[in-house]
């Protein structure tokens, strides 16, 4: 019997190569817009769609409101949300597969459960992560990566988040927990974007997991035009900074992440009174949480 959730167009004929696959969803582990982006520059002009999801099913149109355009007396353009598996080609023709799109809404345990079986079907013997989430740190320093996965001898790099807590599930990560279950590779890589850059494109971002999943799967992106952005990126968030007064925290948050670096610290807080508390930062991140529900609430 086939499933409910099953998709409803899929490329039965398309050749079985292990390939890898990249998941970059547009949604809570976006942080400054870190996946979109990278997804952006992973998507190519030749990409085949191996896999489509109905995601009809899974999307909160009154919550996300697709764009439509009017034109004088009739509608047009209207932008319809989706989300498919594609196959692309790096800059030296290696292939990889590229699940990217809105993060469902509903239907969670249907999408793993389907993504599951699409990953079994076409072999893909590895399955990267990216995504992006707010934390206090500054952006004149270089972006961490937090690494995770199901199993430890996937993780290759040394974390220098060590604490444990609890934090609200996407349904990305919900997808590589099942996949743990399933004994099927995974990992992920989530980049530290400044709190303050949280709710804008930050290109640094994305180009920091771009690195670090060519680096891994060894795919060599064109990164040029991220790149090319970054400097009047970082001119509008300085403008931003003077003109807020913040220059005093973001020296703060500086002196704590050279603390953090050296391994005096076993997290991004350090004992200084004069930086940013660990309750100050957790009110940080619960702000920009209870922005991302109120957003999600439409």
């Amino acid at each position: 019997m086939t499933p409910k959730w099953f998709s409803r167009r899929r490329s039965d004929e398309y050749e079985r190569d292990p390939i890898p696959l990249i998941v970059a969803l547009d949604g809570f582990l976006s942080a400054g817009s870190s996946s979109v982006l990278a997804a952006e520059q992973l998507r190519t002009d030749g990409g085949e769609v191996v896999h489509e999801f109905d995601l009809d099913s899974m999307f909160d149109y009154r919550a996300r409101r697709p764009p439509i355009t009017f034109r004088r007396d009739h509608y047009v353009d209207y932008v319809e949300p989706v989300l498919q598996l594609t196959r692309h080609t790096d800059r030296v023709g290696t292939p990889y597969l590229l699940l990217a799109g809105p993060e469902p809404d509903f239907g969670w345990e249907a999408f793993a459960a389907e993504t599951i079986d699409v990953i079994t079907e076409l072999g893909v013997p590895l399955t990267v992560g990216l995504g992006g989430v707010p934390m206090g740190v500054p952006h004149t320093r270089p972006p961490l990566l937090t690494m995770h996965g199901t199993r430890p001898e996937l993780v290759d790099r040394k974390n220098f988040w060590n604490a444990e807590v609890t934090v609200p599930s996407s349904a990305q990560s919900l997808l590589e927990f099942r996949m743990r279950e399933h004994r099927l590779d995974a990992i992920g890589y989530v980049v530290h974007v400044p709190h303050y850059l949280a709710q804008i494109e930050y290109p640094t971002a994305a180009i920091a997991l771009l690195e670090a999943v060519g680096l891994r799967l060894g795919l060599e992106f064109d990164l040029e035009d991220l790149r090319a952005r970054q400097p009047e990126s970082i001119t509008e968030i300085e403008q931003q900074i003077a003109e807020q007064d913040g220059e005093q925290v973001l020296a703060g948050l500086e002196e704590q992440y050279d603390i953090f670096s050296r391994g005096a610290a076993e997290s991004l807080l350090a004992d200084d009174a004069s930086l940013p508390t660990g309750d100050e930062l957790a009110s940080q991140l619960e702000q920009f949480l209870a922005r991302q529900r109120k957003d999600d609430q439409g």
